[in-house]
């Protein structure tokens, strides 16, 4: 079995570090997935037989790392969903992106549309049929002038296919890394975790905040 970096668990959740390449949950490439890699953990640890519930509150894209969180019941799937919609759940992105930004924080404002076809999504005019408002904050926390990358934070308003991605792109800092999006990196791993999570837990009520870095290796160092 995978060993799986378990960041912190109780009865009702349970928040993990999800390993870059492998799906959220199943998908047509009928790989191991997230979501099965921790019903087994449960399974395993505390000898249930059947089936495990679990409740995949929300995703991360395949090629990305870092935190998620489930739901051990229904209730506390219901209820984090809940706090998603209501966008009280809050996740913290780091990229490394290309070149030197100028203005070291900003709002980037955009309307995506998805391409089904080629599962990509574009910057659109607003008056394209279908495009949806995507917006997100980000601050520059470092710049490696050597290597002309900067280590960006990524606060998102808005959950669109590929959100990050496709307006860091579009706004000329692409990630290191990204097939889809980028301009260098090609082969690389692409450098975009999901590293911190704020969620209110969804039966005590207490306000929980959950981090989690990539190693410093790889393009990673620059966190150094």
């Amino acid at each position: 079995m995978n060993k799986l970096k378990i960041i912190y668990e109780d009865n009702h959740i349970i928040v993990v570090e999800k390993t870059p390449n492998i799906p959220s949950q199943g998908d047509k490439t009928g790989d191991i997935d997230m979501l099965s890699l921790v019903k087994d953990y449960i399974k395993e640890k505390y000898n249930k037989p059947g089936n495990v519930y679990l409740g995949l509150v929300h995703r991360l894209d395949r090629p990305v790392g870092g935190i998620m969180v489930f739901a051990k019941t229904s209730k506390a799937a219901s209820r984090l969903s809940e706090e998603v919609r209501n966008k009280t759940f809050q996740k913290k992105y780091l990229a490394v992106v290309d070149g030197k930004i100028e203005q070291e924080e900003g709002t980037l404002e955009d309307y995506l549309y998805k391409d089904e076809r080629n599962n990509m999504s574009k910057v659109v005019s607003a008056t394209k049929k279908n495009a949806k408002l995507a917006k997100l904050d980000y601050k520059v926390l470092k710049y490696n002038e050597v290597k002309n990358l900067s280590l960006v934070e990524i606060n998102l308003h808005t959950g669109r296919h590929h959100q990050i991605r496709a307006q860091l792109s579009h706004f000329g800092h692409s990630i290191f890394g990204d097939q889809k999006y980028g301009t260098r990196g090609q082969g690389k791993q692409i450098a975009l975790w999901a590293y911190k999570l704020k969620i209110v837990h969804p039966t005590t009520k207490e306000e929980l905040e959950f981090e989690d870095l990539p190693e410093p290796v790889g393009t990673w160092c620059i966190l150094k």
